[in-house]
């Protein structure tokens, strides 16, 4: 009856109260369940909060047999370790998110709960995976490297927003700016350059430099190839140069490589030039402006079947 007293008294210190009765070697085990062991805890610090931003190094890890279930290196951005999420509300009395709001900035921990809960509560499972049983548990070390207010994060969205409303309107103008001067820039590019061939029915100029022989690629077809791209003002925007050849499927490329790659033949060399239309269109791409013609130089070095990709799979190209 003591003992139930004690605990009772203590319940006001919510998480913090414990009876100090836990299984296992070397934690107290808190009111609401939650086994804990600080290594560093800054008591006077303040805690983590719902709603928090928290950037900490995590592996959790059944307790049984320490097998790793998640580890934070595996999903770090700089690769630091560190990742960054936001703090959301208890999933199950004696959680590991109650055992997050226990820290402050610094501290460092290691929390045992319910497999079942961890799985079934907190990771939304259907059951239990493979490897638990009912009432095993699991282990995670946690170590908090900052802590981001709600009231912080709710202000840097704001910026972000901000930021980003103000690229977008830039973006636009620079596409009011640069529409009306692609033609008048094709047209003196094709003139300097003493080009006359006409332009196929999608405005693309194909001029062989050199014959390759065989058949041409279908769009299906994997191809192999060396190329240049350049801006109409002679920037070199980019290149295969000293790189290996690059290879991809036909049909997953911008629309002008798509056509302009089933006009050539293996070992064939040509160059391409694109209007907007059939490139990088309005927005352009990374160092490529809005509304940008292009000149690309290619040799087509080899012509394979496409592979066969497994039930339920989409290959995503990249655009050269």
């Amino acid at each position: 009856m003591k003992k139930i007293l004690l605990c009772s008294t203590a319940a006001v210190a919510l998480v913090l109260a414990s009876c100090n009765d836990s299984k296992f070697e070397g934690f107290t085990k808190a009111e609401n369940g939650l086994h804990y062991k600080f290594f560093n805890h800054d008591e006077a610090g303040r805690k983590v909060q719902e709603g928090d931003g928290v950037l900490l190094r995590y592996i959790i890890s059944g307790q049984k047999n320490d097998s790793v279930i998640i580890d934070s290196k595996n999903v770090s951005r700089d690769g630091s370790g560190y990742a960054q999420f936001g703090m959301q509300k208890t999933s199950f009395p004696g959680s590991l998110e109650d055992g997050m709001m226990m820290m402050a900035k610094g501290d460092s921990a290691e929390f045992i709960v319910s497999a079942d809960s961890f799985f079934l509560k907190s990771m939304k499972y259907n059951e239990l995976p493979k490897g638990f049983k009912q009432g095993e548990f699991v282990k995670a070390v946690f170590k908090i490297k900052d802590i981001i207010t709600k009231s912080e994060m709710e202000a840097n969205q704001k910026k972000q927003q901000a930021e980003q409303e103000a690229r977008m309107k830039e973006q636009e103008m620079l596409m009011k700016e640069m529409e009306p001067k692609e033609k008048p820039a094709l047209e003196k590019y094709l003139k300097d350059n003493k080009i006359t061939t006409k332009p196929t029915k999608s405005g693309l100029i194909y001029i062989e430099v050199q014959k390759g022989s065989g058949a041409s690629p279908l769009p299906t077809e994997l191809v192999k190839v060396n190329y240049t791209g350049r801006l109409l003002d002679g920037t070199i925007f980019d290149s295969s140069e000293g790189k290996e050849p690059v290879e991809f499927l036909l049909n997953q490329v911008i629309p002008g490589w798509t056509e302009g790659l089933q006009l050539m033949k293996k070992g064939g060399k040509a160059k391409l030039i694109l209007p907007s239309s059939i490139a990088y269109g309005p927005r352009g791409g990374g160092p490529i402006p809005p509304y940008s013609a292009l000149a690309f130089e290619v040799e087509l070095l080899d012509i394979k079947p496409a592979p066969e990709q497994p039930a339920g799979h989409s290959s995503q190209g990249q655009p050269r």
